[in-house]
């Protein structure tokens, strides 16, 4: 049978790229082993460059592969992290609710993700995690952290790598995002691709 019009095959597995990016020492590299093993990470090693989990998860019937690059958060290595940026389906900006600073520099980190990943949408799939929740010498209020993002329309979590706190849902937030943005320019491909009017239809050649 010949699907009528552009449709996606919900049982077949979707890859997409997912980023989490941030200051030195937030916990980047800490939440994304709690999500993928459900261990607490405690190794203070800096990240250098990036690194690559992946974890296999449903979501809406759609079976995806989600590979989480985890990039390292020291100034000196931000040219170099910003060019894994390509080809990411979804990004996850992290702070630690104990540094003030790590919150303030969530805008360079956003605006320099935004300025290079393609195609350059403002409403790009994006979820911001407060990290450290766990921890009782906190900087950054809630409120603080939840207004920033509703600006920016962004979801917000809470989250404690430590104490498993949040860190799946906000991941699998993000995932649906994601997915959710794929299916749409899939779709939006396949209607343009059939879309052939009389002058875009390929020139016969001789073989």
């Amino acid at each position: 049978l010949v699907p009528q019009g552009p449709s996606m095959d919900a049982s077949k597995k979707v890859d997409l790229k997912i980023i989490i990016i941030g200051a030195l020492g937030v916990g980047k590299t800490s939440l994304l082993h709690q999500y993928v093993h459900k261990t607490f990470y405690e190794d203070y090693r800096t990240t250098l460059g990036a690194s690559i989990l992946t974890k296999v998860l449903a979501v809406d019937n759609t079976p995806l592969k989600l590979q989480i690059w985890d990039t390292g958060g020291q100034e000196r290595f931000r040219s170099m992290v910003s060019t894994f940026y390509k080809g990411s389906d979804g990004c996850l900006l992290a702070f630690d609710v104990t540094d003030r600073e790590s919150f303030e520099a969530l805008d360079n980190w956003r605006a320099d993700f935004l300025e290079k990943v393609i195609p350059r949408e403002q409403d790009f799939p994006m979820v911001v995690l407060g990290n450290k929740i766990d921890l009782s010498d906190r900087q950054v209020p809630k409120e603080m952290a939840s207004a920033w993002c509703k600006e920016k329309d962004i979801p917000y979590f809470e989250v404690s790598a430590k104490s498993n706190i949040n860190v799946a849902e906000a991941f699998e937030t993000l995932a649906k995002q994601a997915l959710s943005t794929y299916k749409g320019i899939f779709e939006s491909y396949l209607t343009d691709s059939i879309k052939l009017t009389p002058n875009d239809k390929p020139k016969q050649s001789c073989c």
